[in-house]
């Protein structure tokens, strides 16, 4: 699946509560990434569909789980957890309840669209980097140490002042994932039957 991820428009999405104003976006053209941020009190989803309203049709990375457990639909007995998110040691669905039930509904919104969206787990990439787990998504005061520990490793350009939280660095995260699936570097974990984790 290697192709052009110069020109390629990459979109990496870190999902938050509706109104809590902690959802981000990280958008990759030309190999330069910018970031937008939802606002406090206004609604997370509507503020995505804004944002790519007039976007050509391509991959989203959202950063948010998109299917329920397969013993909802007869396949299985874990009503708690998709073999994606105990292979990744994911929180659950269900536990995340409506923000799973939000992001499904948007993932449907965006693919009449003409987009096509792909779950991603900023977590496990974090993993998969050694990022020190006392300081990834931890103080704020780590993120200029943890920045500087993927600066040399990420394929694509960012400006560090643009990261001013943990949730625009799981968003570049999201949007590194795009860059590898373009690649053909992302790894897959779980069922395609049952829904699919990309790091």
């Amino acid at each position: 699946m290697s192709k052009n991820t110069t020109s390629q428009t990459i979109i990496g999405i870190d999902y938050g509560s509706k109104l809590a104003g902690t959802t981000v976006i990280a958008r990759s053209e030309n190999g330069v990434i910018q970031f937008s941020q939802s606002e406090k009190k206004k609604d997370a989803d509507q503020f995505i569909l804004n944002q790519l309203a007039s976007e050509a049709p391509t991959l989203i990375f959202l950063d948010a789980p998109l299917s329920l457990p397969g013993a909802y639909f007869g396949r299985g007995t874990d009503f708690f957890y998709r073999a994606a998110d105990r292979s990744l040691k994911a929180m659950s669905p269900m536990f995340l309840g409506g923000l799973t039930a939000r992001a499904m509904r948007l993932t449907q919104q965006l693919t009449e669209l003409g987009h096509q969206v792909i779950e991603v787990y900023p977590g496990g990439l974090a993993r998969q980097l050694n990022l020190p787990k006392d300081q990834y998504k931890k103080q704020k005061v780590h993120l200029p140490t943890v920045l500087k520990l993927i600066t040399n490793q990420i394929p694509i350009k960012f400006v560090k002042t643009d990261l001013i939280t943990w949730h625009h660095f799981d968003a570049l995260l999201a949007c590194w994932t795009g860059w590898r699936y373009y690649n053909g570097e992302a790894e897959n974990f779980g069922e395609p039957s049952e829904g699919e984790i990309w790091i």
